[in-house]
């Protein structure tokens, strides 16, 4: 009985540390709702392990935008890197939501020269294709990628003005504000693709404070037909949010093109903070 309990933690310990070797970039607010009409929010940034906390490197901050409530667009503050993580403030004075966002986008892709299988480098735009694919260039295949990593924090009543898509990548269309989460309440969620429902898209949610618990607690879902997930928050607390398609190059490596198109590659991760009842 004793070397089945041995084996029988042997496998969890395992399972667990496969799972956490997933690098997982994410922000997280001091508070996602506040009062008053003048308000300061205070963010961690980080890509780790263990979600919220600061294990491995820091985020960078220079490509973070903040969009007020009435649209115009805000700035962060008082932004400093560590060897771990970022932190930065963000000044609330107006009334509604604020979406704080990192938002990438760009052209990722391969091409044959010289009997080589060569790759286009980071932060290739479809304007610099003709710049940087070299002449004589063979079997080019090149596909879109965006990537948007975003919180939202309210400051008096929830506003729904910045939900307004803009038709890139993987966008988040709440049909349940994301400031008004509570424990044991289903929430619903609409995920769009450049514009378009996300039907069949897959997500994933994590709970903070993985660190101190056995089981991940990891809640998957699909998306339906009109892209949408409905979730009901097990306990308070943050919560991570990840929603991906497109992994890597079909076939491809030394010497040889990937097989067939390169698939559309988007990423969308968000931090939610759910009340207590």
């Amino acid at each position: 009985m004793k070397a089945k309990y041995l084996i029988t933690g042997a496998l969890a310990a395992l399972m667990l540390s496969g799972a956490a070797q997933a690098h997982r970039q994410w922000m997280l607010p001091s508070s996602t709702t506040l009062s008053g009409n003048d308000s300061w929010v205070t963010v961690d940034a980080a890509v780790s392990n263990d979600l919220f906390y600061f294990e491995h490197v820091a985020m960078p901050t220079d490509s973070i935008v903040v969009t007020e409530p009435d649209g115009a667009t805000g700035r962060i503050e008082n932004a400093a890197k560590g060897r771990y993580r970022s932190t930065f403030d963000v000044h609330l004075t107006k009334p509604g939501t604020y979406r704080i966002a990192s938002v990438t986008t760009g052209v990722m892709g391969s091409y044959m020269l010289n009997g080589k299988q060569e790759r286009l480098p980071r932060g290739t735009t479809r304007d610099k294709l003709a710049s940087i694919i070299p002449a004589g260039a063979t079997d080019v295949q090149t596909a879109d990628m965006a990537s948007r990593n975003e919180i939202f924090v309210t400051l008096g009543a929830p506003t729904t003005t910045l939900f307004t898509p803009t038709g890139t990548g993987i966008e988040l269309a709440p049909v349940t504000h994301p400031n008004d989460l509570v424990a044991g309440e289903a929430a619903t969620f609409q995920f769009l693709l450049d514009g378009k429902p996300a039907a069949g898209l897959k997500v994933t949610v994590i709970p903070g404070g993985i660190r101190y618990r056995d089981a991940l607690g990891q809640i998957d879902l699909v998306a339906d037909q009109d892209g949408k997930v409905a979730v009901t928050w097990p306990n308070p607390g943050p919560y991570w949010l990840n929603a991906s398609l497109g992994g890597g190059r079909e076939g491809g490596g030394e010497g040889r093109p990937a097989a067939g198109p390169l698939p559309r590659r988007a990423s969308y991760v968000t931090t939610l903070e759910v009340l207590a009842p």
